[in-house]
């Protein structure tokens, strides 16, 4: 009778275990609609009512639904500049490191733990200083010995690529290219696993970040060399990155390619990549709108007006230095000091470029003291984030607008 009853039992269990799962999985779609409506907190709610529907003891699916919670937080800080929702997804993803430790759930952990430094590293990208993009490296050294003990291949490959962005960001702001050198090696060992064949999606996003890591490499060395495989590289990524496919990442490739154009055509005396860049910028602007993304928006509105003045200081008259004018303009609208500081301040800096081929054309003592308020306000934050690379080629550009003003 005994062994009997607890057949029953394990049979009840099991029947309340799946209508559990079913009743989650069905809260769960709810999220889905939410999510394809773009209503991300919405989404958010949904998920975590599922993760606390599900069974304690079926974790995958618990997993899962947290993991869905994390995703929406982090959509929500990543496409519209929501700072406060990334700070959560940091929160989400250190919470189920907790309810999924290392000993008990190595696979579930790692995921867990990788989510969280995937936050951590982009609220570092919009921060001053590089706390948390310290964090991330950290944790993204850790979890590689974790995944080779997993054998898992394809989630080694994207913590290499992960471990690159948060380098790349670091070396941005350095004087120095070790942290680049470094990104670009983690890029590499990544696509050694994560091939067109295998995983395209996965693929061409690594060679995106690839080009990055090379993009800055170029801009600060001296040649074309690192330029010219920056833009092989972005073309390469837009071989699976179609506008039909995946629209926004299309856009954000397209907007990088714009950026290595033109810095390749400002080192070149035509202006044929000059104006294959505005036409890259003005392309990704299709799809990266401001209601959509804000920041990658005004991102791009800064780089086309990066093209647009370099191609203003080749021309006759003033038509593509006001054009690049309303661009810088458009891109502050969403790059505020508050919210990306070292954004707004490169856009700053931009303008004191252009605010100075504005006073040569022109003659405007007005346009001068612009230029000059500009590349101060700039400084100011490149100093206040100790960005040396930045500190150190703003410095020289007040120093010059200072001594032209007389």
């Amino acid at each position: 009778y005994g062994q009997i009853q607890e057949l029953v039992f394990a049979e009840t269990d099991d029947t309340i275990r799946e209508a559990l799962k079913q009743r989650a999985a069905a809260i769960a779609k709810r999220g889905d609609v939410r999510k394809a409506r773009l209503d991300y907190r919405a989404a958010a709610e949904a998920y975590a009512q599922a993760a606390a529907t599900v069974d304690e003891a079926d974790a995958q699916e618990r997993w899962q639904w947290l993991h869905e919670e994390w995703h929406v937080l982090y959509l929500l800080g990543l496409e519209y500049g929501d700072n406060a929702a990334l700070e959560d997804a940091v929160a989400k993803a250190e919470s189920m490191t907790r309810i999924f430790p290392r000993d008990n759930r190595p696979s579930l952990w790692a995921g867990a733990m990788n989510n969280m430094a995937i936050a951590l590293q982009r609220l570092g990208e919009r921060e001053q200083g590089t706390a948390r993009l310290d964090e991330a490296v950290t944790a993204y050294r850790a979890l590689l010995p974790v995944f080779r003990e997993l054998n898992d291949r394809q989630g080694w490959a994207a913590i290499q690529n992960n471990l690159g962005n948060a380098l790349q960001n670091l070396g941005k702001r350095e004087s120095g290219t070790e942290r680049l050198n470094e990104a670009i090696i983690a890029y590499r060992n990544a696509l050694k696993e994560r091939t067109r064949k295998r995983v395209p999606l996965d693929w061409a996003a690594t060679q995106n970040n690839l080009g990055g890591a090379l993009l800055i490499l170029g801009q600060r060395e001296s040649g074309t060399e690192r330029l010219n495989e920056a833009v092989i590289a972005y073309r390469e990524a837009l071989k699976e990155r179609t506008r039909e496919r995946t629209p926004l990442d299309w856009a954000m490739t397209q907007n990088n390619l714009g950026i290595a154009l033109q810095t390749l055509g400002a080192r070149e005396s035509g202006t044929e990549r000059l104006n294959e860049a505005v036409i890259a910028c003005r392309d990704a602007l299709k799809e990266l709108t401001r209601e959509r993304v804000p920041l990658g928006w005004a991102t791009t509105q800064n780089n086309l007006g990066a093209a647009l003045l370099i191609l203003g200081q080749r021309e006759s008259g003033t038509e593509r230095l006001n054009e690049a004018v309303i661009a810088f303009r458009d891109a502050l609208k969403e790059h505020t000091r508050e919210r990306v500081p070292l954004e707004w301040a490169i856009t700053q800096e931009n303008l004191a470029i252009l605010f100075d081929a504005m006073a040569q054309r022109t003659g405007q003592t007005a346009d001068m003291a612009r230029a000059i308020t500009h590349a101060t306000d700039a400084l100011a934050v490149f100093r206040e984030a100790g960005a040396t690379y930045y500190i150190d080629k703003c410095e020289t550009l007040l120093a010059r607008l200072l001594a032209a003003q007389g």
